[in-house]
């Protein structure tokens, strides 16, 4: 029986996940939170499935230390290619962020074919950026297309969007609305009616991008739905915390802790103060 008031886990590669982190708190106030970015070894978008895993599931057992009452993977890339193995890996429920997202994006298709338009056809596609391996898995098209078949998504890797963000720039950086420019040319040409954004750093730069799409497209940030999802599960197991104060948010990393405490707020949405710096050679202790 998970104690109510154990902390949530948090994982994501780097600094996106506490998109995921503020949506949490903004839907469950009362709820702690221990956050893990590993960004001594970020991007996760280019490497391998069995190394994605392997990092992963590190960082997860180094949370389970915290013995929290839930753990949710923040990080699409790992959500696409690790998460079924890392269900059977912990003995607390595990909640990806790619499902979630897949959801919403269905409905606002459905919204779309619904109102009608003036395009025909733009109801039925979907865009999707995101990690390269995030792309590669298939795993936002098979998710989507077990909710409705007729829907199509249509993928673009943007791999220079996480480094970017994660070395601060700013979306009126010239550099970045040329990059932006650069991938989402596509989604113009073709018209969709949804764009998901397939990593959780991206919601960064979701005021770029929808100046670039328009306002016709609607923007998926799967933080809000996964936050939902981690309601509902911890109702179903009697687990909402019931403290009469604001949780906690605990921050661990592996590597630029000073940098960290630096750009965490534009994720965050809030100050945050100096995480715990948690080495790689540290975690291969706790496999």
């Amino acid at each position: 029986m998970a104690s109510p008031a154990a902390p949530i886990g948090v994982f994501d590669s780097g600094l996106g996940g506490l998109t995921v982190a503020r949506a949490i708190r903004t839907l469950l106030p009362r709820e702690s939170i221990a956050y893990f970015g590993d960004t001594a070894r970020l991007p996760y978008g280019t490497k391998s499935p069995a190394t994605v895993h392997r990092f992963t599931r590190q960082c997860l057992r180094f949370l389970m230390g915290v013995r929290p009452k839930l753990l949710v993977v923040a990080c699409n890339t790992a959500s696409a290619l690790a998460l079924a193995q890392l269900r059977n890996d912990f003995e607390v429920p595990v909640i990806g962020v790619l499902e979630p997202g897949a959801v919403a994006a269905v409905e606002v298709a459905r919204q779309a074919a619904r109102s009608g338009g003036s395009t025909p056809g733009r109801a039925q596609r979907i865009g999707l950026i995101a990690t390269e391996a995030t792309i590669g898995s298939n795993a936002y098209p098979a998710a989507i297309r077990a909710l409705d078949p007729a829907l199509q998504v249509i993928g673009r890797a943007c791999p220079l969007l996480v480094p970017m963000i994660e070395e601060g720039r700013e979306e009126s950086d010239l550099i970045v609305g040329l990059v932006l420019r650069e991938y989402l040319q596509p989604f113009l040409e073709m018209e969709i009616s949804a764009l998901i954004l397939g990593c959780t750093h991206y919601p960064i730069f979701a005021s770029a991008v929808q100046e670039t799409l328009g306002e016709e497209v609607t923007l998926i940030d799967s933080a809000r739905q996964t936050a939902l999802v981690v309601r509902d599960q911890l109702a179903t197991m009697h687990a909402l915390s019931q403290s009469p104060h604001d949780g906690r948010l605990t921050c661990y990393v592996t590597d630029q802790g000073q940098r960290f405490e630096r750009l965490a707020s534009r994720f965050l949405g809030e100050a945050v103060g100096q995480p715990v710096w948690v080495t790689p050679e540290m975690l291969e202790t706790v496999e």
